[in-house]
């Protein structure tokens, strides 16, 4: 998967993390590892942009809900913990979408995966990078 970042204004500053290919086993803690990089560097505000993300696997959830947790200023589960980190997600819902962290341009497919594991009502979604940028 290729990554790039860029910046937007809004009422606050917002990161913008691009996402092109597959979210899975060979590059989820490629993208953690992105995400630790903008949020030590003073990012708190993250829109990831899945306009070219093709797929997603339960390695690339486990990617979400680290990078969620990340920018809720919590720690970053264990590198073993994956399934322990999907197990918890029911026990997160509860707490409604995420403040920091929303979705720009999530494809079908990867909003089907999102349905399914129950993970789509704990992130804001837009299709318009102005909109989403403004949600901040």
């Amino acid at each position: 998967m290729n990554i790039s970042i860029s910046q937007e204004q809004g009422r606050v500053p917002v990161t913008v993390i691009h996402l092109d290919g597959k979210l899975d086993s060979n590059s989820f803690q490629k993208l953690i590892n992105e995400a630790k990089v903008v949020f030590d560097g003073g990012a708190r505000h993250l829109l990831l942009d899945m306009t070219k993300l093709t797929y997603l696997s339960s390695a690339g959830i486990v990617a979400l809900h680290s990078i969620a947790k990340l920018f809720r200023g919590e720690s970053l589960p264990s590198a073993d913990a994956g399934w322990n980190a999907i197990r918890s997600l029911e026990k997160e819902r509860v707490g409604g979408a995420q403040q920091n962290v929303k979705f720009l341009n999530v494809p079908p497919e990867v909003k089907s995966v999102l349905d399914i594991v129950g993970l789509a009502a704990s992130f804001e979604m837009h299709t318009d990078l102005a909109q989403a940028v403004a949600s901040f």
